[in-house]
């Protein structure tokens, strides 16, 4: 019975696949002929990817989770001079930024400056949901964000209180999103770094 059942779920899983791949190739019916010689030249991957179980959650309110990292992207407009104001704070830091080190759940972060110099786009990796994110922002690194997010229009501050709902009304969610290791967290992350070097070191000192 087992072996039954299995094999009925195999074949619905079959179905599902051949549904997924027939809607596939009618999306890509109109597609310039190099889209169209790509989805078949590519037909195998493409099937093991559809086949396989989702990876997509949510991260709460909005945005996309996988496992334990989430994701955060939000269009902000710059106010008068923000633009110029962010730029040079973030050449003057070179990529050194210990305030996100200090929140301890950040992957990565990316600002984007679009529409000539007129919004800001800042998009991050994090462990956990939204809502714990944006309080740990709050509450362990205030003045950054507002040295960052003071350029941007209507930003209320992290301390206001309002700075949660500022944010969420900015955020977008990612249509799709890719995380290669989703269960591990920033920490773990760090740990295996240590360790790695940790190894490595000790096999210098034998050799």
């Amino acid at each position: 019975m087992a072996t039954q059942t299995q094999t009925a779920t195999e074949h619905q899983s079959d179905a599902v696949v051949e549904q997924k791949l027939q809607k596939l190739r009618e999306l890509y019916a109109d597609a310039p002929e190099i889209g169209k010689a790509a989805m078949e030249n590519g037909l195998s991957m493409l099937t093991e990817e559809l086949a396989a179980p989702p990876r997509a959650q949510t991260a709460g309110r909005i945005g996309l989770r996988q496992g334990k990292v989430s994701e955060l992207t939000v269009f902000l407009p710059f106010v008068e001079g923000g633009a110029k104001r962010l730029r040079g704070l973030l050449q003057l830091l070179e990529g050194n930024f210990r305030a996100a080190d200090a929140v301890g759940t950040v992957h990565d972060m990316r600002f984007v400056f679009v529409d000539n110099d007129t919004k800001l786009l800042f998009a991050t990796a994090y462990d956990g949901d939204f809502d714990a994110y944006i309080d740990d922002f709050a509450t362990k690194i205030p003045n950054a964000m507002d040295l960052w997010l003071s350029n941007c229009e209507g930003y209320p501050g992290m301390r206001s209180g309002k700075a949660k709902e500022w944010i969420f009304d900015h955020q977008i969610s990612a249509e799709a999103w890719y995380v290669n290791s989703p269960n591990l967290t920033a920490a773990e992350t760090r740990g295996l770094e240590r360790v790695g070097k940790a190894v490595d070191e000790f096999l210098d000192k034998i050799a």
